[in-house]
């Protein structure tokens, strides 16, 4: 019985002529299918791996700020820059499109990615091991040490002197002032990344659609985003191990430490981490150098048959040809399609919603871990993990069910319209209690407190008439928490005089100022670290199930908002309506959002931390109160405006969008039109991948 073959085994020259000269395919049919499931499989594990280490560095900000000693505004930078390379390259990759080896584009952008990640790590081999802000002591021959209040500290260690000159304090660890600069290998590292991973969606998606059947298209793209989401949520869970691993670990005495991971001088492993993602995206790349240029389109075998087609010498079949470049086409067509997208006002307004949102969005995942630690008195670790396990998954729950919910019950633009506005003026008011959960301001004498009773010697003075014969340190920041729950900033402006113990263990003893709040000459201590705030702890699980209320109710909402663009433009005008909304809000939310956040966060910073060769370092302690007004208050600005936005979405959709209405049938006929205009282009029209039947009769003649 004959074999029927397919124009696609023609292509690929594996047929051989049988005893009766039929031709019979060398290769299985199931050649294609197999290359385009590898291709899934390579593409959710590229998903995966840039989802991991994107989440991860933005778990990674706190400790990066700390490590480099700079203020949140350049974290934001560093934050941007990766906005910055992917948009460099963004436009290009889009544009060509299937013009190029796509597989082999997106192993590259792999590679640029894991090479960014290896360049971030630089700096941790060359700036030597991290040595914190602490006070110095010197032990006698006794089991007591002596405390930097005591006269003889001050002669042992004269750099402990207030009156010490700036030129002497900036001579004490100024051997490799490059230090400083440091920070621009991660700034690099992360703009490698944004250029690396700019082609895997739009190339991967692309190269799916087009050699894959119509109605698999959607279920694959599906899969391979769902795959994609669990990068993030071990990304989060990374970094939470990495943020409660001291930074130089293999190096020094862990036990020598004497800060844990609630300090705000606390820097964690946040090297490891990188070295990590760094792997798993080369890993991500192998499997891309394999794949062809172009598949068989799916389905395509079962539909074409050629029975007893003799297969002659001199019959070659060439190797699909890639298309052209037109330029001046493409300008000549861009402008005017620009010019219809922004007449179109329901995507005009829902681009300035889509900015607002990006703006939101960034500014709160890229800050949340800091105000979680800040706000409430949790670790940067702690916060991390709770992100990666809770808020991260409680979204993807609520996107999956957004998108049910629009399949169905079959919604209507304008059903989806209304029921995205409401689920997010929801959203909104129950984001207004966030302010609810407050959190008393750190009780840190002479910065945010009297001393124990005893009144200052000017306004914001660290000095009182307790230690003023201490002769202590002003730039210094090593806390101790007294017997009185106030923090001192040292505990010599704790007038302690002497000390048992060593690392974390220390405890200081004879405190005079901590004296005058009712205990008695002698009684008086302190321990290491800032005191706690115990109502902030208490109100954390309900802030912490206010936010993941919110998340899950936002989620919900934000697949019918995808979807009203879709639903909005002409079909012809799709892509290059994703591409705008992309472009915008990353221009205009993602790249701006995460520095004017950082540098108003800066503005609420009560004490900064001291670099060695002078200059300040990151902030020690925020006033919290100053700080939830301004971070909870531009999210909730930014989400008033997308609150005003949404109903004016949905009134010009429900004025333009009626079911069966004129606006309705215009795009039925437009789709139609379309349509037939691409079936008789595909006749003209070579496409990777793609021979029709008489094409491949015709060379065989």
């Amino acid at each position: 019985m004959d074999r029927p073959i397919t124009t696609g085994q023609l292509k690929d020259k594996s047929l051989f002529q049988d005893s009766d000269g039929t031709a019979v395919p060398a290769k299985s049919m199931c050649y294609s299918c197999s290359k385009l499931k590898i291709f899934l499989g390579a593409l959710a594990f590229s998903f995966f791996a840039k989802g991991f280490s994107g989440s991860y560095m933005k778990s990674m900000s706190s400790q990066i700020e700390r490590r480099f000693e700079i203020s949140s505004s350049i974290v934001g930078i560093i934050d941007g820059s990766f906005e910055i390379g992917n948009l460099m390259v963004m436009v290009l990759v889009s544009y060509l499109g299937p013009r190029v080896h796509r597989p082999k584009v997106i192993a590259v952008g792999c590679l640029i990615m894991s090479l960014g990640a290896f360049l971030s790590v630089m700096p941790q081999f060359l700036m030597g091991r991290y040595n914190y802000e602490r006070i110095t002591v010197t032990v006698d021959n006794t089991s007591t040490s002596v405390s930097a209040c005591s006269p003889a500290a001050s002669e042992a260690h004269p750099f402990t002197d207030a009156t010490e000159t700036p030129s002497a304090m900036k001579t004490f660890g100024c051997e490799k002032t490059t230090n400083s600069y440091l920070w621009l290998f991660v700034l690099m590292g992360n703009l490698l990344r944004g250029i690396g991973e700019a082609p895997v969606m739009p190339l991967g998606v692309s190269y799916i659609d087009d050699f894959s059947k119509e109605e698999n298209s959607a279920f694959y793209i599906g899969l391979v985003r769902s795959s994609g989401m669990f990068g993030p949520t071990l990304g989060f869970l990374l970094g939470s191990f990495c943020a409660s691993v001291w930074v130089d670990i293999g190096l020094v005495d862990i036990d020598a430490i004497s800060i844990n991971p609630k300090d705000t001088r606390w820097v964690g492993a946040w090297w490891l981490g990188l070295l990590i993602c760094g792997a798993v995206n080369f890993i991500a790349s192998l499997p891309f150098w394999f794949l062809p240029y172009s598949l068989p389109k799916e389905g395509e075998n079962g539909n074409l048959k050629i029975s007893h087609l003799p297969v002659q010498d001199d019959c070659k079949v060439d190797p699909p040809a890639q298309p052209q470049l037109k330029f001046s086409e493409a300008v000549k067509d861009f402008f005017p399609a620009l010019k219809k997208l922004f007449g179109n006002p329901v995507f005009l307004v829902y681009i300035f919603l889509t900015i607002l949102q990006y703006n939101s969005l960034v500014g709160l995942i890229t800050y949340e871990t800091k105000f979680m630690e800040q706000q409430f008195n949790v670790s940067v670790a702690r916060a991390i993990f709770l992100i990666g396990v809770i808020l991260l998954p409680i979204t993807i729950l609520g996107m999956f069910l957004g998108g049910f919910l629009i399949k169905k019950f079959k919604l209507h633009i304008t059903e989806m319209a209304k029921f995205a506005c409401i689920t997010f003026i929801v959203a909104y008011f129950l984001n207004l209690l966030y302010f609810t959960c407050s959190c008393e301001v750190l009780q840190v004498a002479g910065l945010t407190a009297p001393y124990s009773g005893l009144k200052h010697l000017s306004k914001n003075s660290f000095m009182a008439s307790c230690n003023a014969d201490c002769s202590c340190k002003l730039d210094q920041w090593d806390p101790v928490c007294g017997d009185n729950g106030i923090t001192y900033m040292t505990a010599c402006f704790a007038g302690c005089k002497s000390s048992t113990g060593t690392g974390k263990n220390m405890v200081f003893r004879n405190c005079s100022c901590v004296e005058g709040h009712g205990h008695g000459l002698g009684n008086s201590s302190a321990v290491l670290g800032q005191c706690q705030r115990e109502s902030c702890t208490k109100a954390f699980p309900y802030f912490l199930a206010l936010q993941t209320t919110c998340a899950f109710i936002l989620a919900l909402g934000g697949t019918p908002t995808y979807m009203i663009m879709f639903r909005s433009v002409s079909p012809d005008l799709k892509s290059f309506a994703v591409g705008i909304e992309t472009l915008g809000g990353r221009v205009l939310g993602g790249l701006p959002a995460p520095i004017y956040f950082g540098a108003l966060i800066d503005e609420t910073c009560l004490k900064w931390g001291t670099k060695n060769c002078g200059g300040s370092g990151s902030c020690r302690v925020y006033d919290t109160k100053a700080f939830r007004n301004v971070y909870l208050g531009l999210i909730a600005g930014l989400r008033a405006g997308c609150c005003l936005l949404y109903i004016v979405l949905s009134v010009l959709i429900m004025k333009r969008f009626k079911p069966d209405g004129k606006e309705m049938t215009d795009i039925k006929n437009t789709k139609s039109s379309i349509s037939k205009e691409s079936a008789t282009a595909n006749k003209n029209e070579i496409l990777p991948g793609a021979r029709t039947s008489e094409e491949s009769e015709e060379t065989c003649m």
